[in-house]
């Protein structure tokens, strides 16, 4: 485990549901993802992909669930994986 996810739930998300993602990286099944073979890519480096929902890992890190426009997945994502594109507008009213 990196250093810097060990303690992230002390902090609120850095995604909220509706904010427009983009992928840093090119992600792989790693076993988690159904129906599709282990290693297959389910987006490649920069896709974009809206933020549907967030859950948490291990009670320590937050999972990002992106649905991916161009596949359609909707695959969970570490932040590190991610980085913003444009904040969901509705959410920023919240704060």
């Amino acid at each position: 485990m990196r250093q810097s996810d060990e303690m992230e739930l002390d902090s609120a998300p850095v995604f909220d549901i509706g904010d427009k993602v983009r992928t840093c990286k090119v992600l792989k099944n790693d076993g988690t993802f159904v129906g599709q073979d282990i290693g297959v890519i389910l987006a490649k480096k920069g896709e974009i992909g809206f933020v549907v929902s967030v859950g948490t890992f291990l009670q320590n890190s937050y999972i990002y669930a992106v649905h991916f426009l161009h596949s359609g997945f909707v695959i969970g994502c570490r932040k590190r994986e991610l980085e913003l594109v444009e904040k969901n507008p509705d959410r920023e009213e919240d704060r």
